[in-house]
């Protein structure tokens, strides 16, 4: 192992190599990865079980820079041990892996950073994934004093010690400046150390530039067991320059290449150190994710009259079975969410993040960067608190990750507006390549929940409270991008364009008008995102008029994605503030019942 000098000297080149690179990219933040350099140089080069020539390996140690701004120090870590080739220079250009913060464009990034607050939620999930696959590997959490203010932070510190990750190190470099002034807590290490302790964490000062006080607390975090293990390290912003070191005013600033650099690189140095990083992993390969085929027996539906949302929660269970990479994932309304089924069966694989609904975004984020197939629900509405948490999850680019929100529009009652997700389609709509799935009965619920295993990226199953009749054989099968086209003649006037509950309102509103001599296609638009177009655009020309109706606000909604075809459907949508009432009373009240989809197609 490298001894103490070796490991000052690899500090002080990680420091010149951070100033060099964002100099030359003439943006970036060098002096925030200069307050950790000697935590990075004791974690790359001494602590870190890794495999330099594999970025993909399972069977070893995690890093993940929550203060993703500090990527220059990560980028420099990696291409003195090894791990990558491409020149520092090429930081934060067009054509280089290597961006102003941590992506998996990098092979080396399994989780995006940059939206502070975020990393140590997804650090929580990886360590529940590699203590389930039985791995013995630790997880290293670089965090900055600033992104401390988020709560999100503490939803993830009181998750980590009821699960008792012992597997799990938070390192909290305390370098005293924010963005724009200083941190709450400034240099005051004993507030942060008195607060993980108070989340029941093991919980140690030091200071964060002496590198045998950094290997003494990672060594003390290795031998503690049944709890987590934060490191607050006291640090200084621009450490070693002195024109630089705790200077407010330098935050995301580069020096000025020639003299303000020249200047900054003649304090640093210019070691000529090399260590060697060897393969160390943790034990054998874990065995490559397990697939399933949709045709598999137990994932048949049954056509009965149910809620979407107790459907998905028996489909989940039933893909528990053939899937052993499947895990949940609830905030605390499992009985609502019906993903209580999955635990009873798995008890192994669920994983109950309580009221803490952008920690559990984030800790599926983490489980899904290590293979697993993760399903997230609650409350549709609450989802939206979690926003940002699912933007981030799309940047980190997950295999499969799944969320499924219950309760949405006025249709769940007498609960009121605060309970309602009016804004749910909007938000997955917005996130970069997600699927948007919206059942209307129990086959297609269950077809649709064991679909989105398969369907790449984010995933959101959008389910509704009341029960609901069957509208298809247990045969049926469901497609990413389709649709169903329920009733159709070559004399319909318009076309009804429903899910969830306003397609039972359609075809209520079909027999309707059938009464009347007027006939009407009715189209179950299963697939929010991506639209089955060619249905649609067909609809269109044969039928004149489309009509979309939707438990939800115009905003975003199914009518909004209609129209982005160019098409102009006229919209039945929630348009104010819902107040309590019986679910009849408020799909009335709201514009969207049969009553309203008659007057929409004679109007």
């Amino acid at each position: 192992m490298p001894d103490t000098a070796a490991l000052q000297q690899m500090a002080q080149k990680l420091r010149r190599d951070s100033m060099i690179m964002t100099s030359e990219a003439g943006s970036g933040h060098p002096t925030t990865c200069m307050s950790c350099a000697d935590i990075m140089s004791v974690l790359f080069f001494s602590e870190l079980r890794f495999d330099p020539k594999n970025p993909k390996a399972r069977n070893v140690d995690e890093f993940i820079m929550s203060k993703g701004h500090a990527a220059p120090i990560l980028w420099a870590s990696l291409k003195e041990a090894g791990g990558i080739s491409e020149d520092l220079n090429t930081l934060r250009r067009i054509d280089s892996p290597l961006e102003g913060h941590p992506t998996p464009n990098s092979p080396w990034v399994r989780i995006a950073t940059g939206s502070l607050g975020q990393g140590l939620s997804a650090s929580v999930g990886i360590a529940l994934a590699k203590r389930l696959d039985k791995i013995d590997a630790r997880i290293y959490c670089m965090m900055g004093d600033s992104e401390s203010a988020e709560g999100s932070v503490w939803e993830a510190a009181q998750l980590a010690s009821f699960n008792k990750l012992d597997n799990l190190v938070a390192i909290v470099d305390c370098n005293r400046l924010g963005q724009s002034g200083p941190t709450m807590m400034q240099h005051n290490t004993d507030s942060y150390m008195a607060k993980f302790i108070a989340f029941d964490w093991n919980a140690i000062t030091i200071d964060g530039h002496n590198i045998d006080e950094i290997k003494a607390a990672l060594d003390k975090a290795r031998a503690t067991k049944g709890k987590p293990t934060a490191i607050i390290a006291r640090t200084f912003k621009g450490k070693g320059v002195s024109f630089l070191q705790d200077k407010e005013g330098w935050h995301g600033k580069p020096l000025k290449k020639g003299d303000e650099l020249n200047k900054a690189l003649a304090e640093i140095g210019d070691p000529q150190v090399a260590i060697p990083v060897p393969t160390r992993t943790i034990s054998s390969a874990p065995k490559p994710p397990a697939g399933f085929s949709l045709d598999h027996p137990d994932l048949a539906p049954s056509a009965v009259e149910i809620a979407t949302r107790e459907a998905y929660g028996i489909a989940l269970a039933k893909l528990g079975k053939v899937c052993p990479d499947v895990v949940a994932l609830d905030a605390e309304v499992k009985n609502s969410t019906f993903s209580d089924k999955f635990k009873a069966a798995f008890p192994d694989r669920f994983f109950e993040c309580y009221i803490a609904e952008q920690n559990m975004a984030g800790v599926a984020l983490g489980l899904a960067s290590e293979g697993k197939i993760a399903y997230a629900s609650t409350f549709a509405c609450f989802l939206t608190r979690a926003f940002d948490q699912i933007r981030m999850s799309a940047i980190s680019k997950p295999a499969h990750l799944v969320y499924a929100g219950s309760h949405v529009g006025v249709s769940i009652g007498e609960d009121g507006a605060s309970q309602m997700g009016l804004e749910d389609i909007s938000m997955f709509r917005s996130v970069l390549g997600s699927t948007v799935f919206y059942p209307s009965d129990g086959v297609s619920a269950e077809r649709l929940t064991a679909l989105a295993a398969q369907v790449p990226g984010i995933v959101y199953i959008r389910t509704s409270r009341p029960k609901a009749k069957p509208l298809y054989p247990v045969t049926e099968t469901f497609t990413v991008g389709g649709s169903k086209t329920l009733k159709s003649s070559a004399k319909d006037v318009a076309t009804v364009i429903g899910a969830g509950v306003t397609l039972h309102e359609a075809l209520k509103a079909y027999d309707l008008l059938q009464k009347d001599g007027i006939a009407i296609r009715v189209i179950d638009l299963y697939s929010v995102k991506p639209l089955d177009e060619a249905t649609l655009r067909k609809a269109a020309a044969e039928t004149k008029r489309l009509i979309t109706v939707e438990d939800h606000q115009q905003a975003g909604g199914m009518g909004e994605a209609v129209a982005s075809l160019g098409l102009a459907p006229k919209m039945l949508c929630v348009r104010e503030v819902p107040r309590s009432g019986k679910p009849e009373e408020l799909v009335e009240w709201a514009g969207i019942s049969a009553r309203a989809i008659v007057a929409a197609v004679k109007g």
